[in-house]
């Protein structure tokens, strides 16, 4: 069977419906089909077949034991358009008022979340992609171009961030941390020190810091912006 796993065309639920009315089991129509028998018993038992209990007649076929093709393909076209989960950032909720009133201060999604997490208990906590998502998803164009607004991007199209796609914060031509020779590794030779930057509040100050691996010694220097020189 395929990994990826693909739902229930019409067509094939078409199949499944004649197969059970000229009496095939459902392992065979999953053999036919090239579906797993869980698929197959997962769409039966989800539209109320019935397996006859007693021999097929002459003459008239069975009624497929109350299985409908067409019937259980738009029960579930339809439950596709529902989500499993409500949305948690619905306009109108307290919720969706305090990631508003966030961004309105100038921060960030991320810091949004960041502070609901360190503030609020689980039932109002939510991830950076989740208030992104509730906020691309908005139906009204106009309130969706305004929320959009309050972002420091203000991009009118979310862009992808699939994994490995997400080169923010990336240098170019960075050597591997795992690359770096064993006596700096271990910190056996003194002289080899690892930087570092520390951002202030609405990145107004920069911080650089130097550490010496085998003596910790420690040595900060104030920059006057973010760029290395």
């Amino acid at each position: 069977m395929p990994r990826t796993y693909q739902h229930l065309q019409l067509e094939e639920r078409a199949l499944i419906q004649t197969m059970l009315e000229q009496g095939y089991k459902p392992a065979a129509i999953a053999s036919s089909l090239g579906r797993s028998r869980s698929t197959i018993s997962r769409e039966l038992s989800r539209n109320n077949y019935i397996a006859p209990s007693l021999p097929r007649p002459v003459g008239r076929p069975y009624l497929a034991g109350g299985y409908r093709c067409v019937l259980a393909n738009q029960r579930a076209r339809k439950l596709s358009c529902n989500p499993r989960v409500p949305r948690r950032m619905v306009a109108g909720t307290p919720l969706w008022d305090c990631v508003i009133s966030g961004l309105s201060q100038g921060l960030s999604p991320e810091q949004v979340s960041g502070l609901l997490c360190q503030r609020m208990d689980k039932s109002v906590r939510i991830s950076h992609e989740s208030i992104y998502s509730a906020i691309y998803a908005m139906s009204q164009v106009e309130q969706r171009s305004e929320v959009i607004g309050l972002l420091r991007k203000s991009h009118k199209t979310r862009r992808p961030r699939a994994r490995g796609d997400d080169r923010r914060g990336l240098i170019p031509n960075m050597t591997s941390i795992d690359e770096r020779p064993l006596e700096v590794d271990e910190s056996l030779v003194p002289g080899h020190g690892e930087g570092d930057l520390i951002k202030g509040e609405h990145n107004r100050s920069q911080i650089g810091t130097m550490v010496e691996r085998t003596t910790l010694f420690n040595v900060l220097a104030h920059m006057q912006d973010a760029t290395l020189l």
